[in-house]
C-alpha cells in the first residue's frame, strides 16, 4: 500500500506527497506568501467511489489520506468568509466566557451579513457589556491564539459538557453524532466548543468586526424552554470593508420604511387592533391602488381572468390541500361554526383550484390563468414581524396556471418574463435568480415522486437556460410540493429583497383530482404553476419605500403638484391651473394657507412630492408656473400648458425619474 497520495491543484498540476499532509503544507511548497494568506482549504476526494462531488470545506491542518482534489482558500475565496465570520463567532464566545464565565453555550453560526451565538446567562447583557466584549476580543485576536481541534470520544465529551452545566452543548451531541464516534471539540484560548468546523488557523487573521445588538431567542425556537440571548455582530477581511458595510446600514437607517411611512403618513400599525395587521393610510392608499391598478391590467392584458376567493373556509379544504399537514403552525386557530370548523386562508390557491374544479375543462380551454389580489392571513410569531415586511394579514398577486405537460414550459418562461417587467416598470434594473430544489433524502418534508421533482425541476431549469438567466441552484429549499424560481430584485443601495416566484405543483392537482379532457377524449391531470410577482402587496410597497427612500417616481407619488400661491390673491389663478392639472389625471394639491412661501416650500419638500408650483403676479400674467423639481436646485418657468403635458407625459410612461 502506498505512502504517498497525489494532490491536483486548481491550475491542473499534481503533487505526490505523503499522506498525512495538509492543506497547509500544500501551500508552504507553492509559495510562503499564499501559505500566510490561507484561510481554510477545499478538498475533494478524486476517487470515484467517494461522495461529495463539490467538495468539503476544511481546516488547513487537517492530514489529507486519499487523493484529493485542492483548492487553497484565500481573502479572494466568497467561501472563505463563512470560515472566517464562523470563526469570528467562536472569538465572541471566547471573549464572552473571558468575561462571564457563568454563561453557557448555545451556537454560533455564520450569517449572510455576519455571525451570532446564543448565550444562556440568567443576567441580561447591556450595551456597555457589548463594548467590554469587543475589547476582550481584540485582546483575543492580539494574542493570535490557534483555533485549535481535537477529538474525544462521545462519552468523555458528554460528560464534560454536563459537568460544566452546558445543556445546549449535551443536545447538540446527542442530536447530531452516533454511541460509536468521536465527537469534534475545538479550543481557542480557555474556550472549548462542540463543532465540526472548518475554522481559520488562528484568531490573529481576523482583522475587522464589530458587535451590534441583543436580541432574545428560545432555546430550539420553543417557548416553554429556556430564553437565550443572541449577540449579533459581523466581521470583514478589511476595516476599509467593515466601514462601507457600516456606512450602508446607517444609509438603510434613513430608509426604514417604518420611519418614513411615519413621517410620510403612509401607514401604520395600531396596537388596540393588533401587531402585523397593517392600516394603509390615505397616502399609501393612493400607491396601493396605483400598485393595484398596474397588475389588474397586466392580468387582463396577458390573458389571466380575475377571481375572488373567501377569506374564510372550512378546515376540511386544507385538509385536503395538505396545508393542514405541512403548514399548521403557520395557520390560525381553527373557529367553531355550526356546520363546521373554519380556518382563514393562508393562501389562495386552493381557492383557484375549486373555481377550476368547478366546471370539466376541455385541452381546447388551457391553459386557465386565475388571479387574485387576495388578502390571506398567517401566524407569524411576535419576535419576527417586521412592519410592512413580515406580518400577519398581506395581499398576494396571487396567480394559478392550470395547463397541459406540453404548455408548462411556455407558461413557467411567461411567468419569468412577466416578473422581469414587473421590476423594470417599479424602477428596479437589477435582480438575481435562484432556483430551489428538493432534498431528495429528507422525504418527510416533500411530496411526490422522484420522477415528478426531476422533470418538474428539468422544465424549470429549461427555461432559465433558454432565457439566458444566470441562477443559483439552491438544494432542499423548495417548497414541499414543488420545486420553485425565486427573483431577487437588487435595491438602490444593493440589498437583495426576495419578492417574485414562480412555482411548479404537481401534489395540489393530484389532491385535488384535477382533470382535463384530451384530445383523444380521455381524462388527463393538468399541471398548476403557481406565481406571485410582488410577493405580497405590503412588502413590495415596503421595499419601494427604502428603495426610494421615499421619493417615490412621479406615477406613483401619492402628491404629485403642489400649487403654492405667493399671496391670497393669487389662490386664483393656482386653483385655475390645478383644474387643468386634475383634467389631465395629475394628483395636486393647492396650500393657500397663510404661511410664509418658504416655509410652504420646506414642508412640501420633506414631504418628497415630485413637483411644487409657485405662483404669483408675474406667473398669472404670463400664464405660466414657476416649477420647482424634487432634488434639482435650479427653478423653471414654464408656460401651464407646456408642464401639463409634460407631467402626463410622464405619468404615461411611468418614468423612475424625474
Amino acid at each position: 500500500m502506498s505512502d504517498s497520495i497525489h494532490i491536483k491543484l486548481p491550475d491542473g498540476s499534481t503533487k505526490e506527497v505523503p499522506k498525512g499532509t495538509t492543506a497547509l503544507d500544500v501551500a508552504n511548497s507553492i509559495s510562503p506568501r499564499l501559505a500566510d494568506a490561507a484561510l481554510a482549504a477545499k478538498a475533494r476526494p478524486l476517487a470515484p467511489s467517494e461522495e461529495s462531488s463539490n467538495g468539503n470545506l476544511i481546516d488547513l491542518t487537517r492530514p489529507l489520506e486519499h487523493d484529493t482534489d485542492l483548492r487553497i482558500l484565500t481573502e479572494k475565496d466568497p467561501e472563505a468568509l463563512e470560515v472566517y465570520r464562523h470563526s469570528s463567532a467562536h472569538l465572541l464566545a471566547a471573549a464572552v466566557l473571558e468575561l462571564f464565565p457563568e454563561t453557557k453555550l448555545g451556537h454560533g453560526p455564520a450569517t449572510e451579513t455576519g455571525f451570532f451565538y446564543d448565550f444562556y446567562r440568567p443576567t441580561p447583557f447591556t450595551p456597555e457589556d457589548l463594548e467590554k466584549i469587543e475589547n476582550k476580543m481584540q485582546e483575543l485576536v492580539q494574542q493570535n491564539l490557534p483555533y485549535a481541534r481535537e477529538f474525544l470520544p462521545r462519552q468523555e465529551g458528554l460528560e464534560k459538557f454536563k459537568s460544566e452545566g452546558d445543556f445546549m452543548k449535551c443536545h447538540f451531541i446527542e442530536q447530531f453524532t452516533k454511541p460509536d464516534e468521536k465527537i469534534s471539540i475545538y479550543k481557542t484560548g480557555r474556550f472549548q466548543d462542540f463543532c465540526r468546523g472548518p475554522h481559520i488557523p488562528s484568531t490573529g487573521k481576523i482583522k475587522a468586526f464589530k458587535l451590534f445588538n441583543i436580541a432574545g431567542a428560545y432555546w430550539l425556537g420553543d417557548e416553554k424552554n429556556p430564553q437565550l440571548q443572541r449577540i449579533y455582530g459581523t466581521s470583514f477581511f478589511s476595516k476599509k470593508d467593515l466601514d462601507a458595510y457600516l456606512n450602508s446600514l446607517e444609509e438603510a437607517k434613513k430608509r426604514d420604511h417604518r420611519v418614513l411611512g411615519k413621517q410620510l403618513d403612509l401607514f401604520s400599525i395600531q396596537e388596540l387592533a393588533g401587531p402585523g395587521l397593517i392600516f394603509w393610510h390615505p397616502k399609501g392608499g393612493i400607491i396601493r391602488k396605483e400598485m393595484e391598478d398596474w397588475m389588474r391590467e397586466q392580468y387582463v392584458n396577458r390573458g389571466y381572468s380575475l377571481v375572488y376567493t373567501p377569506h374564510v373556509m372550512r378546515k376540511q379544504l386544507w385538509q385536503t390541500s395538505g396545508h393542514e399537514g405541512y403548514y399548521a403552525q403557520n395557520m390560525f386557530d381553527a373557529m367553531e361554526l355550526d356546520d363546521a370548523e373554519y380556518r382563514l386562508k393562508p393562501m389562495n390557491c386552493p381557492g383557484h383550484i375549486l373555481i377550476y374544479k368547478d366546471s370539466l375543462r376541455s385541452y381546447r380551454d388551457l391553459p386557465v390563468r386565475l388571479g387574485e389580489l387576495g388578502t390571506v392571513y398567517r401566524y407569524e410569531r411576535s419576535g419576527v414581524m417586521h412592519g410592512l415586511l413580515r406580518v400577519r394579514g398581506f395581499t398576494q398577486d396571487d396567480a394559478h396556471i392550470f395547463c397541459t405537460p406540453e404548455q408548462i414550459e411556455k407558461e413557467i418562461a411567461d411567468c419569468v418574463e412577466f416578473a422581469r417587467d414587473v421590476l423594470k416598470d417599479f424602477g428596479f434594473d437589477k435582480f438575481q435568480t435562484e432556483l430551489s430544489t428538493w432534498d431528495p433524502k429528507d422525504r418527510k418534508n416533500f411530496v411526490g415522486s422522484e420522477e415528478q421533482w426531476n422533470r418538474a425541476t428539468n422544465s424549470l431549469e429549461k427555461v432559465l437556460k433558454e432565457l439566458n438567466i444566470e441562477y443559483k441552484v439552491i438544494p432542499g429549499e423548495a417548497a414541499f410540493y414543488g420545486p420553485k424560481i425565486d427573483i431577487k430584485l437588487v435595491d438602490a443601495i444593493g440589498r437583495l429583497w426576495q419578492l417574485s416566484t414562480v412555482q411548479f405543483d404537481f401534489n395540489l392537482p393530484q389532491r385535488f383530482d384535477l382533470e382535463y379532457v384530451a384530445e383523444d377524449g380521455t381524462r388527463k391531470q393538468p399541471v398548476m404553476v403557481h406565481r406571485a410577482l410582488y410577493g405580497s402587496v405590503e412588502r413590495f410597497f415596503g421595499v419601494l419605500i427604502e428603495h426610494y427612500a421615499g421619493a417615490f417616481p412621479v406615477w406613483l407619488s401619492p402628491v404629485q403638484v403642489v400649487m403654492i400661491p405667493i399671496a391670497e390673491r393669487h389662490s386664483e389663478y393656482a386653483e385655475k391651473v390645478a383644474s387643468q392639472l386634475r383634467a389631465a389625471g395629475v394628483r395636486v394639491e393647492v396650500d393657500a394657507r397663510n404661511e410664509k412661501m418658504n416655509a410652504k416650500i420646506r414642508e412640501h419638500a420633506l414631504q418628497k412630492v415630485p413637483f411644487l408650483l409657485v405662483v404669483g403676479d408675474k406667473e398669472a400674467e404670463a400664464g405660466k408656473v414657476n416649477v420647482r423639481t424634487r432634488g434639482r436646485e435650479k427653478t423653471e418657468d414654464m408656460p401651464t400648458s407646456e408642464f401639463v403635458e409634460k407631467i402626463r407625459q410622464v405619468i404615461a410612461q411611468r418614468h423612475a425619474t424625474l
